[in-house]
């Protein structure tokens, strides 16, 4: 008699990994309020209890992509800024011509500023959400403020730019595009690589400037 192969039962963290993942494809293709556990339980191939086993609340949950979404950004700004200001010290350092440095997929396709308008929506009636966002944006601005001083400390940004009110632009620049993004026909992709080339060319200060 043939043995019907059961399907490969995942480790905990494996499983926990792969319900975030499903819950990322869900609340990003609609809301917060919108998606269910039931159906994030459907995406991810699991039933709701074996859900909760591993997240309390949908709440929770949603946290945990927030974290996710951030890890994955940072992962590839950092990687993107530091090759971007290797290749200003190899190519001439302080106004030198070079290409803005790319954005990270995931900002790209608003992934992680989506799920921030989410939180905000939700933040009037749920305190635990108001926290979760307002801890979390703190924690990308302090980031990217310290990824501007770095700029500033090897040149490639001028002394005069404030790190702090430049980080907070670039997160309401996440928001824009999330915006856009859920609106549709509001702004093109172009219209976006406009006002980011726009941003970078005064943070960075453009050599055409000084002639």
């Amino acid at each position: 008699m043939t043995e019907v192969a059961r399907p490969r039962r995942l480790p905990a963290e494996e499983r926990r990994r792969a319900i975030v993942e499903a819950a990322l494809r869900v609340f990003s293709a609609g809301s917060y309020a919108g998606s269910t556990t039931a159906e994030i339980a459907r995406e991810a191939g699991v039933s709701e209890p074996v859900l909760y086993r591993h997240f309390a609340s949908k709440r929770d949950l949603w946290a945990a992509c927030l974290d996710a979404a951030w890890e994955d950004f940072r992962d590839g700004f950092d990687r993107a800024v530091g090759s971007w200001f290797a290749g200003s010290e190899a190519q001439g350092g302080p106004g030198a011509r070079l290409p803005l440095p790319p954005s990270a997929s995931r900002w790209k396709k608003a992934l992680m500023p989506n799920l921030w308008i989410q939180g905000i929506t939700e933040a009037g009636e749920d305190r635990e959400i108001r926290r979760h966002v307002a801890r979390h944006m703190r924690v990308v601005h302090d980031h990217v403020a310290g990824a501007i001083r770095r700029g500033q400390e090897s040149g490639v940004i001028p002394s005069d730019r404030d790190p702090d009110a430049e980080a907070w632009v670039m997160i309401a620049g996440g928001l824009l595009r999330s915006v856009a993004h859920r609106v549709g026909g509001l702004l093109s992709e172009d219209d976006l690589v406009a006002i980011q080339h726009e941003r970078m060319r005064w943070l960075l200060g453009d050599p055409a400037d000084d002639d």
